[in-house]
């Protein structure tokens, strides 16, 4: 049976009323109270200047990013150094705009993080600040916190430097532009950034394997424009955004050194995958006819895969399984009885994202003070505390929203073809994907095969209860 691309039936009005809803119904906070804004509204009117901060507006930062972002959070600057590597990471300096204690600190509290839905984002901070004053974007002098990370031939950190500095980026540049870059060859002795990205990414990711941990590369499920409305696609990482990804992850990791080596600090922590579960994916694997031979690490196995193939897609998901109980877990004095995350295999910290996440914000007053030699800041610690449970209760609410929206999406594409057969892989016993539409579905009916591809059977397809249901056929 040929695949089919099913488009939404709708100008986009019903959906983006049905997106109104659903956060509306999830309490997503969607304005800010006239106190926060006027304090935004302020703190982007100051000009930046060094003060106390080091100039490094000659350093040639660019950012990196997804085609048309706007909250640029990170800059980045790498070099050959001997034979190894100088890694300069700029990150928005978000503490520069915002008062602790005051109603912008309040609102971003009750926020957690940016949330994405298919019609809008609902930031974290006023647009006069995520996507105005605080943004990386190019040609602006910039407050930033800047860490510089010189690694060794091998990709592992030898040296770590992190503080205040004015910086000013040279251009925003996106993932398929790097990508072509990288894939032409056309960088130049004095542009040599997608090679270097693409050098160190390699070397990190080897380092990653080494400690027992895996990067699972799965194709996402995606909502896109198309047109006035959206269609469902399957959007599997460019390999330049898995490289641009280890340069955020070393600096993850050298902030969780320094907040560990100081007995104070927020970590991103996951249980490392059990040997339950590592058997049980390893009879899955056999289940599903990839090679796992003995003695092989999950990682390398997942390494070597060609995600293109259903079977794989089937094992990608079953993987997802090994790392289960992600936290933000806050700490003073003794660390952490399990400190590490299990996908790194090394302790982590967010500390790269702070336009879009509160608790980086936290995380880069932590590291500057730790590695300066002062008293991490009284309001970091009062904090400090309940900063894992806001992160928390934020994820999950921006995880209900994505999910909720995708739901809808699904529903709307596929609600006048009740009664039709499509193609699919069976992902596990109960759930199918879709090629065409993009779809992931619960099935009714027996035991699915996993990774086998089967037909199935469209039998609800509701809107409004945002469910879609099939069942196997024969």
């Amino acid at each position: 049976m040929p695949t089919r691309k099913l488009i939404l039936p709708s100008d986009g009005a019903e959906l983006r009323a049905g997106f109104a809803a659903v956060r509306a119904a999830l309490d997503v906070p969607e304005t800010f109270d006239p106190a926060a804004l006027s304090e935004a509204r302020a703190a982007a009117g100051r000009q930046a200047t060094t003060g106390d901060r080091r100039d490094l507006s000659d350093i040639a930062f660019v950012t990196v990013d997804p085609p048309g972002s706007t909250d640029l959070d990170q800059a980045v600057h790498l070099e050959r150094r001997g034979s190894g590597y100088r890694v300069r990471y700029a990150i928005a300096d978000v503490a520069a705009f915002v008062a602790p204690g005051g109603p912008l600190d309040a609102a971003s509290h009750r926020r957690g993080m940016t949330v994405y839905c298919p019609d809008t984002r609902v930031p974290l901070h006023p647009v006069e600040l995520s996507e105005g004053a605080a943004s990386l974007l190019p040609g602006q002098d910039r407050p930033g916190i800047v860490w510089t990370i010189d690694l060794d031939a091998h990709g592992d950190a030898d040296r770590v430097d992190v503080g205040r500095a004015l910086i000013r980026s040279r251009a925003q540049l996106d993932y398929p532009g790097v990508q072509r870059a990288l894939d032409a060859g056309t960088s130049s002795d004095a542009d040599e950034l997608p090679q270097l990205l693409a050098r160190i990414g390699t070397l990190r990711v080897e380092l990653e394997r080494a400690r027992g941990g895996l990067s699972l590369g799965r194709p996402e499920q995606e909502v896109v424009p198309d047109g006035d409305a959206w269609r469902l696609t399957f959007r599997a990482p460019l390999p330049v955004e898995d490289h641009n990804a280890q340069i955020s992850l070393l600096t993850g990791m050298a902030a969780a050194r320094i907040m560990l080596d100081g007995g104070i600090g927020i970590l991103r922590t996951m249980p490392a995958a059990d040997k339950a579960a590592l058997h049980r994916l390893r009879h899955q694997a056999r289940a599903l006819g990839v090679d796992w031979p003995a003695g092989t690490a999950y990682g390398d196995v997942l390494a070597g895969l060609d995600r293109a193939q259903p079977r794989v897609a089937a094992f990608l998901a079953a993987a997802t399984s090994l790392f289960r109980g992600a936290a933000w877990t806050p700490f003073v004095g003794a660390p952490p009885e399990h400190p590490g995350h299990g996908a790194l295999g090394a302790p982590y910290a967010h500390v790269t994202a702070p336009l879009r996440r509160l608790v980086d914000r936290y995380g880069l007053e932590i590291a500057v003070a730790l590695h300066a030699g002062r008293d991490v800041p009284a309001w970091v610690r009062t904090a400090l505390p309940d900063l894992g449970d806001d992160m928390a209760a934020a994820a999950q609410r921006a995880a209900a929203v994505d999910r909720a929206c995708t739901d809808l999406i699904e529903a709307t594409v596929l609600e006048h073809h009740v009664g039709e057969v499509f193609d699919a892989v069976a992902l596990d016993k109960d759930t199918v994907q879709l090629q065409e539409p993009a779809v992931l579905a619960h099935c009714e009916g027996a035991d699915l095969p996993e990774g086998e591809p089967v037909r199935v059977r469209l039998v609800v397809a509701d809107p409004t209860t945002r469910t879609v249901r099939f069942a196997t056929v024969g």
